[in-house]
């Protein structure tokens, strides 16, 4: 691939600092450690091997994001017939049960995200994770800005419902912790 070559190292950190988001983006839509990593593989791969077609000062981590959502996609058409965990049957029994509350709020949280909608969970996976801005969002996934506002709105407003959320007051130390930690600190810090 003599054209790799013409990469300038700048590019190639960006590239490389984009790994961790990719993997983020690709295990919210695959639901699956192992296809997560095929996924960013191959994505690394198209991407690399169509770096001549990216123009240097458009963004960078939309282009890649886009090739992730496409093979994503056509590996989804390509497998029509794979079974599908629908009711979680099959997942409850690779699960472990939770020892600590903050894994057993992490379990509730992937659990109510999984139920979003595909296209309110990809837009909310991309802004809220990701840290697109609506724009880069919209050009990634091919829709209008309004549209993944509106998706995020509502994404944001099912998971609340879904882990009963119901203020600021629902994140961070409950009564108890909060307890623990001003009788263990002089002072208090400021979350």
């Amino acid at each position: 691939m003599a054209f790799a070559k013409n990469v300038s190292p700048e590019l190639r950190k960006e590239l490389l600092d984009i790994i961790p988001n990719l993997r983020a983006f690709a295990l919210s839509l695959t639901r699956a450690n192992d296809r997560a990593d095929d996924l960013v593989q191959e994505t690394l791969m198209k991407a690399w091997n169509k770096f001549h077609l990216f123009q240097e000062g458009t963004n960078l981590k939309a282009w890649v994001f886009t090739i992730m959502r496409n093979e994503f996609y056509s590996q989804m058409r390509k497998r029509g017939r794979e079974v599908q965990d629908t009711d979680g049957v099959f997942s409850a029994q690779l699960a472990t049960h939770p020892q600590q509350e903050g894994h057993m709020d992490m379990c509730d949280f992937r659990t109510a995200l999984e139920a979003l909608p595909e296209d309110q969970r990809e837009a909310l996976v991309l802004i809220g994770a990701n840290g697109f801005s609506y724009e880069e969002a919209a050009a990634v996934t091919g829709v209008a800005i309004g549209t993944i506002k509106s998706r995020v709105s509502r994404a944001r407003t099912k998971l609340m419902e879904e882990l009963e959320v119901n203020g600021e007051s629902a994140y961070g130390p409950d009564a108890l912790a909060l307890h623990v930690i001003g009788s263990n600190s002089s002072s208090t810090r400021k979350m």
